[in-house]
């Protein structure tokens, strides 16, 4: 890897420029407790100290169980550091991954004062031979949010984790017995879309919005048990239209993608708390699909709802971002575009809704009541 490169992923990673003067070097050594294997700290084939190696301005170097890194002061004790949590893991019967290593050094160069080996091995749920846990400090904030208050509000980008912890967090509040069940739902919203020339009956067109709920369902529980489940009415997977004139008692409520909805939605899905349950609501409030003009229920409520007692605002950044690293490049791109034009990306799904409508009526302006029927 190229110093150039190097210093990126430093950067990337929270690191700070490597400005310390090359007489500024110190070594210091790490021993690995005997009870590890060196396969284990350093991976197959060395792919773990590859990544220590490709992220640290500083030079590795091995010999049976004791590690020697030379380089700044600061830089030597992060790494040191960073060995310290990778041997925690192991101890707490955790595997080390290229991944899981990446996710350390983030945490240790931002010193939060929280052990990153603590918030990696938090369990949360285990499930068909897997373990759900948090990947990055603020989505164990958020999950310890949700531990602590009775109506939590998740804000982040794609690929964050948000609704899926929330779940995993449902299905064992359901498993405990601490509900009686779990309330999936998500705002139909169009996108540019009409549901009304989508073929099959209203839940065949509904069902798209509502799979990435099924998807993660069939992540955490067994396939054959949800349509047992869903049947008895202890999950419930609808449209958020579908809450209306309800009282939610001993149920753990999750609203997805709710940056879609209206200010009128929001109040109305929040005041259908009831006695022993629970709300979680997640989404993204730099991907609404509401039409042009109407402010988003999600946006609304920060200004209305934030320092109420029993009601917590957790926000996740792209550094929370759990899917390929590309995902959080990416938003980061759109944020800074944004931030140098002052506005959204154009042609945004917001307005293209409309534009759409206009397309279909042949000329440049929007029809106020929709697009026309089809000839039949």
């Amino acid at each position: 890897m190229t110093d150039t490169s190097r210093e990126a992923r430093r950067r990337s990673q929270g690191g700070t420029p490597a400005d310390e003067p090359a007489g500024a070097s110190t070594q210091v050594k790490v021993v690995i407790p005997d009870d590890h294997s060196m396969v284990s700290v350093l991976g197959s084939g060395d792919e773990l100290l590859h990544v220590i190696e490709s992220s640290f301005n500083a030079d590795i170097h091995v010999r049976g169980n004791e590690i020697t890194i030379t380089g700044t002061a600061a830089e030597t004790a992060v790494v040191a550091e960073l060995f310290g949590e990778m041997t925690a893991l192991l101890a707490g019967g955790a595997e080390l991954s290229p991944a899981v290593v990446e996710r350390i050094i983030p945490m240790l160069r931002r010193k939060s004062g929280i052990r990153p080996a603590e918030v990696l091995s938090l369990d949360i749920l285990s499930s068909r031979g897997r373990t759900i846990r948090p990947k990055t400090l603020n989505q164990k904030r958020y999950v310890d949010a949700i531990d602590a208050h009775t109506v939590v509000f998740c804000i982040g980008p794609a690929g964050t984790g948000k609704t899926y912890l929330a779940m995993a967090k449902a299905v064992k509040a359901l498993q405990a017995k601490e509900v009686n069940r779990i309330i999936l739902t998500r705002p139909a919203v169009e996108a540019g879309e009409r549901l009304g020339f989508l073929p099959g009956t209203l839940y065949e067109k509904i069902d798209p919005y509502l799979r990435p709920l099924y998807d993660a369902l069939h992540d955490m529980l067994d396939p054959e048990s949800i349509p047992r489940l869903m049947a008895a009415g202890t999950i419930e997977v609808a449209p958020l239209a579908y809450m209306r004139g309800r009282t939610l008692n001993d149920s753990f409520i999750i609203l997805d993608e709710a940056q879609n909805t209206s200010a009128e939605q929001m109040k109305m899905f929040l005041t259908r708390l009831g006695f022993g349950s629970r709300m979680v609501v997640t989404g993204d409030i730099t991907q609404v699909d509401l039409p042009v003009g109407q402010a988003s229920g999600l946006r609304l409520v920060q200004e209305i709802l934030e320092g109420v007692e029993d009601i917590q605002f957790a926000r996740l950044t792209s550094h929370d971002v759990v899917r390929h690293r590309l995902v959080g490049d990416i938003v980061n791109a759109y944020a800074a575009y944004e931030s140098r034009t002052g506005g959204t990306v154009p042609g945004s799904v917001r307005d293209g809704a409309i534009r759409g409508r206009a397309a279909e009526r042949g000329d440049g302006r929007a029809n106020p009541r929709g697009p026309r029927k089809r000839a039949q």
